[in-house]
């Protein structure tokens, strides 16, 4: 899987392998420079890698090379993480944190974009499907009222945006990796963040209140369409969570607190 990539860019391995359904990643040296060696082995992930090119390292990890299914990327620091910064107390300030990382994704408009999908076609297992739990059929309810709509700031989308998929780069600070590669409207990307990084934070009733806010007054957004998207999106994740065959009760209570705080 990477010895290709090894000659063609003159890579240095430098730990061991991470690998995955979709792919493997690769610690390597790059010109006395760590870098991470990341090949994809699934459309979605090439996506997402070809993506990642097209960001430029705006928001992003910085992309120094990329050929077909593979990506060279600059790496992270093992530390700080915005999951442990969350848990020690600073959840306000990492939800601001993600929140500015997104806007410098949205705020990208290079020509060129490549393949990215439909936020619609994402949210299919949601809409097709005949769900028997009051949380799901709300979620469901309420995406098919958003996508009723008219298209509201729609732009390129990272598609994954939690704590894990933003990391600390130094001197270059937070940024993020691993984008699904979607189009549609801006308040998804920051829905999910609302299941992470932790049940008990996730779930907490005042916590949830409290980043509502944070988030809507740093991203600019309006509350109540927050509160449709995250729970739009917490009835998709928690679908997929249950075909998979694991448990979905995070995403299942945030669909709840979304609920209540709709007051539906």
């Amino acid at each position: 899987m990477f010895d290709r990539y090894l000659d063609l860019w003159g890579l240095v391995p430098d730990g061991g392998p991470i690998l995955t359904a979709s792919g493997g990643l690769l610690p390597v040296v790059w010109h006395a420079r760590p870098a991470m060696l990341k090949v994809a082995t699934c459309d979605e992930e090439r996506r997402g890698n070809a993506l990642m090119a097209w960001w430029n390292g705006q928001g992003t990890a910085q992309v120094w090379q990329h050929d077909g299914d593979a990506i060279l990327l600059e790496r992270a620091q093992p530390t700080p993480t915005l999951a442990a910064l969350s848990a020690a107390g600073h959840d306000d300030d990492t939800m601001r944190i993600a929140c500015d990382v997104v806007a410098r994704l949205h705020a990208h408009r290079a020509p060129q974009v490549p393949p990215v999908v439909p936020l619609h076609d994402w949210f299919y297992a949601l809409l097709s499907n005949d769900v028997d739990n009051d949380a799901l059929r709300g979620s469901a309810a309420v995406a098919r009222q958003l996508f009723a709509e008219p298209s509201v700031d729609e732009v390129v989308l990272h598609g994954d945006i939690h704590h894990d998929n933003i990391l600390h780069f130094g001197d270059r600070g937070w940024r993020a990796i691993d984008p699904k590669g979607l189009r549609g409207e801006r308040t998804f990307d920051y829905t999910n963040l609302f299941c992470n990084p932790a049940h008990d934070i996730a779930v907490d009733p005042v916590r949830f209140e409290r980043r509502v806010v944070v988030v809507a007054d740093a991203a600019q957004l309006d509350s109540r369409r927050l509160l449709q998207w995250i729970l739009a999106w917490a009835g998709l994740s928690a679908v997929w969570l249950m075909e998979d065959g694991q448990p979905a009760d995070t995403r299942l209570q945030v669909a709840m607190l979304a609920t209540r705080a709709l007051g539906l």
